[in-house]
């Protein structure tokens, strides 16, 4: 028998259904076991089976779609833009990122909102990291795949422009007390002054609360996938003794039934000895 090609073998797993993954890879993994090829079965057995989310953003992948492809493809031009410093190219392609990646999930109306998060960052990860591009367009990827920082995808919303100084008010009257002019002033300048400490507070503090729970999402992702490590390797323990169980009560059957007839036999056999010492006595 001859082994089964490793790539083959993953492009059916990876193309079926996510609930037949595991029973078809241990399959898999058996047949070249028993066609001699212990590190093929090792290889296979390894292949992780794909989330909800990866398994939708490969389907995307194996139908053809314009919009992952393009996703790809606009990582290449953001990154040569961002080396060339073009600010409005970035701006442009940074826009037309966030457009294709609405567009993928306005058109998959079924996704809960957790797998849709998900399918949203795989998608802006494609455009951010070539290697994530190539694995997804394989269509072989096995789970959400992020960024913890996307610096260069990142762009401050534009500084509000210096205020607008007012038209100079026609000058007072002799009789109008400066010192009141000045109080104003520095109230004015003092209440300012806190306006801007109040709003850079509060965007640093937003800013800690978006780190913070970026970090967070990605150690959840990070268990996740250990989660489903040790899923599968109990799933696939379990398969495995099971076949074992199997195996061993068809050789207890064979046993007893081997012990029957040699029973049989014997008993035979001791009938025929004694008749005959019936005759010479």
């Amino acid at each position: 028998m001859a082994a089964p090609d490793f790539d083959t073998v993953a492009e059916d797993l990876y193309a079926g259904e996510p609930a037949e993954f595991v029973a078809s890879r241990t399959a898999a993994a058996r047949e070249a076991k028993k066609a001699g090829d212990a590190e093929l079965a090792r290889r296979i057995q390894a292949l992780r089976k794909p989330t909800t989310a990866a398994f939708f953003v490969n389907r995307l992948a194996r139908d053809g779609s314009a919009a992952l492809t393009e996703l790809a493809e606009l990582g290449d031009r953001l990154r040569t833009a961002h080396a060339n410093l073009a600010g409005a190219e970035l701006r442009e392609l940074a826009q037309r990122r966030t457009e294709l990646v609405r567009g993928v999930l306005r058109d998959a109306p079924g996704l809960s909102d957790a797998v849709a998060r998900e399918v949203e960052e795989t998608l802006e990860t494609v455009v951010a990291d070539p290697d994530v591009a190539r694995l997804v367009l394989a269509g072989r990827l096995t789970s959400v795949a992020h960024q913890d920082v996307d610096q260069w995808l990142s762009w401050p919303a534009p500084a509000a422009g210096a205020p607008k100084k007012k038209p100079a008010k026609p000058q007072a009257a002799k009789e109008k007390p400066r010192k009141a002019d000045e109080k104003a002033a520095r109230a004015k300048s003092e209440k300012d002054r806190r306006d801007r400490e109040r709003e850079r507070a509060e965007r640093e503090d937003h800013q800690r609360k978006v780190t913070a729970a970026t970090r967070d999402r990605a150690e959840a992702s990070r268990a996740l996938v250990r989660a489903e490590r040790v899923a599968e390797q109990a799933d696939a323990r379990v398969t495995e003794l099971r076949e074992r169980l199997a195996d061993a009560e068809e050789r207890a059957a064979r046993a007893a039934e081997e012990l029957s007839t040699a029973q049989a036999a014997f008993e035979k056999a001791d009938e025929a000895v004694q008749a005959l010492d019936g005759k010479l006595g």
